[in-house]
């Protein structure tokens, strides 16, 4: 097999709709979702569970995996042997390049903001615990989870290619969450309630929680990084001595973002370092933080009214002027730096 033309519009529009199905929130399919388990069962030569057990959450189904009484874990007959048999089948049908080539099409483009997201939720599982060390054992029991809809990234491959070693597994994942298989009982969690994005595809939210699910579990998190669940209410009343008060470096990032470079300058009497015809350069000096350096420039278009908008371009901290700043953002040195009109 060879990836063609014909056949990579097929794998770019699989990984599309997968991207689809690894951010989808609402209500699971619950009929679906238990027939594709039940298929997932038979495909690995295992008895059908004799129970499956919904819940309403990763935190709850963690909690359901470590009760007496479901039987061993099958995870590895019903999730990993399958997908080794996949894996092995398109390698061999493709080749070493094509193989590479699928791979960047479906699998490459959604392993790094759908395993982001999984990982934010294995952290607030541990997080949801008293104790360090409960939180611990209560996460160890995630990695026995099937992640559903978080396998995206190696069934957009599979499912594209058409591999029934993993059809059971792919329609569990259209219909429902994470999911636990053992000897005699499967559990299956619900999809988030709620689920919020930016424009990369991180967990964010100013104003709540990013995750929500029914049983009210919540993963808080701006531009993918974990924040305090009360972090949205702080927000509120930032000042830059709030901002500089603040211990931990991330945070304080995230808080400076949220109140605004332009206002933070102008709030907290700050003066140039630098000023020249491509902008201005200003630095803001953080505690056990590198500095934030950026230029300040203006938009040589005019606004619909008659504005000129303002935009500020984070830059190297060494950096020594505006132009140079302008100039590194292009991939340039100063020196190379000539263009025909500022914009």
């Amino acid at each position: 097999m060879t990836v063609t033309i014909e056949l990579a519009d097929v794998l770019t529009a699989t990984a599309r709709d997968w991207e689809g199905v690894a951010f989808r929130s609402g209500a699971a399919d619950r009929p679906g979702a238990e027939a594709g388990v039940r298929l997932a069962y038979r495909t690995a030569g295992l008895a059908e569970p004799e129970e499956i057990v919904w819940v309403d959450s990763p935190l709850a189904g963690a909690r359901a995996a470590t009760a007496p009484g479901a039987g061993r874990p099958v995870r590895e007959e019903v999730r990993t042997r399958q997908w080794e048999l996949a894996r092995a089948a398109v390698h061999a049908s493709l080749g070493t390049a094509d193989w590479s080539l699928a791979w960047s099409l479906t699998g490459g483009r959604l392993w790094g903001p759908v395993g982001d997201l999984a990982a934010q939720i294995r952290r607030g599982v541990a997080a949801a615990e008293e104790t360090e060390e409960a939180g611990a054992a209560l996460r160890g029991s995630t990695l026995d989870a099937v992640l559903g809809q978080q396998d995206a990234a190696w069934l957009a491959l599979f499912d594209a290619l058409g591999r029934p070693e993993t059809e059971g597994l792919a329609r569990v994942a259209r219909s429902a969450g994470w999911w636990w298989p053992f000897e005699r009982v499967a559990v299956v969690c619900e999809r988030p309630a709620e689920l919020h994005l930016d424009e990369l595809h991180r967990l964010h939210r100013a104003d709540g929680p990013a995750l929500l699910f029914p049983d009210g579990f919540a993963v808080h998190a701006w531009g993918g990084m974990p924040v305090p669940a009360d972090f949205a209410a702080s927000m509120a009343g930032l000042s830059p001595a709030r901002i500089r008060a603040e211990e931990n470096a991330e945070l304080r990032r995230v808080m400076l973002e949220h109140f605004g470079y332009d206002r933070y300058l102008a709030e907290s009497g700050a003066t140039p370092l630098h000023r020249d015809e491509t902008g201005v350069l200003w630095r803001i000096d953080l505690p056990d933080d590198e500095p934030v350096v950026m230029v300040e420039v203006v938009n040589s278009t005019a606004e619909p009214d008659g504005t000129f908008r303002k935009y500020w371009l984070r830059v190297p901290p060494t950096t020594g002027t505006a132009r140079e700043g302008v100039a590194w953002t292009f991939g340039l040195s100063e020196a190379d730096y000539h263009p025909e009109r500022e914009t």
